[in-house]
């Protein structure tokens, strides 16, 4: 990271600490330390949405192949691990594996393993945030380009911005006039309330762990002096906006300085750290259709607690 990114960092997160209701954008949860949390989180029972979105590819592996094909150039967003995008590659043999995440050092120990399994398959890591924009390099192949992102991720956009977001993936897809590309992601659909605030509320703590992380990463990033102990995990579903929201909430009054800001929080007044909104199937098509892509084809669990869906750029 250069200067410049670095200095574009700390300049975005102090914006968010002194905002009238201070906030951090989600991706800051996932440094190495972040990146692991979350992973153990997917193994809890009460976090559904992994093991929902599995089975759902098991099941349904076979008609996926069919309607994505063979030999695309598979670009995962936010590939963390990338187990989920491993597990497709007998089926979908990829002609290019090219994840994408901003945690570096932790995806690039997970691609150095794949290489070995996969010798037949190029890869090519990239250390990007494409929140915002998605400046693919040369190396990453043009033809049937098929954005892979799993995980309900898209949940962590408002609406309008994952509007945005599937915008530029779609004119990622369309290069030199033709567009062959596509999308394969995964959606989590509304449901009962209670299952969705064990989600993210686990009885361990995981989840709070995870999130309060996120202070250590800012001490970190900004020199600041947040301390774990004055602060608790706050995550539960917000019916009326459809999204699970995360927070971090001061114990008691305290004070906290980093390099070129300081702020005294009030006892419970929060930090928003996170937002996952979740779609009706019908929902989310439109958004896609609204985004430029068609010929949609979705898949679910029986309970219709999660979808997958393949859609092609038009």
């Amino acid at each position: 990271m250069g200067q410049q990114d670095a200095a574009a960092i700390r300049a975005e997160l102090s914006a968010g600490l002194l905002a009238p209701h201070a906030f951090t954008a989600p991706k800051y949860l996932y440094d190495v330390l972040g990146s692991k949390l979350f992973e153990a989180i997917c193994e809890l029972p009460e976090y559904y949405p992994t093991r929902t979105e599995a089975s759902i590819f098991d099941v349904h592996l076979s008609d996926i192949a069919e309607s994505v094909g063979r030999g695309a150039t598979l670009i995962d967003l936010g590939a963390g691990n990338c187990a989920k995008a491993a597990r497709l590659f007998l089926a979908l043999q990829p002609a290019q594996y090219v994840p994408i995440d901003i945690s570096v050092d932790f995806m690039h120990e997970a691609v150095a393993r794949l290489q070995q399994q996969f010798p037949q398959i190029e890869m090519t890591a990239i250390g990007m945030d494409f929140s915002s924009a998605l400046d693919l390099p040369d190396v990453v192949h043009r033809k049937k380009r098929l954005f892979f992102y799993p995980g309900s991720s898209i949940g962590n956009f408002t609406p309008h911005e994952a509007l945005d977001f599937l915008k530029r993936l779609r004119k990622a897809c369309q290069l030199n006039g033709d567009a062959d590309g596509g999308i394969l992601i995964g959606i989590d659909l509304v449901k009962d309330k209670a299952l969705l605030d064990a989600a993210y509320d686990d009885a361990l703590g995981v989840t709070a762990s995870f999130n309060l992380n996120l202070l250590q990463h800012l001490n970190r990033v900004l020199n600041a002096d947040f301390d774990v102990r004055n602060w608790r995990h706050r995550g539960f579903f917000n019916v009326e906006s459809s999204r699970i929201e995360m927070h971090l909430e001061a114990r008691s009054d305290v004070t906290v300085r980093w390099e070129g800001g300081e702020r005294r929080f009030e006892r419970g007044e929060r930090i928003h750290t996170e937002n996952s909104y979740k779609y009706t199937p019908e929902k989310f098509v439109d958004l896609l259709e609204q985004a430029g892509f068609g010929e949609s084809r979705t898949w679910t669990d029986p309970r219709g607690w999660f979808m997958v869906c393949h859609a092609l750029a038009i």
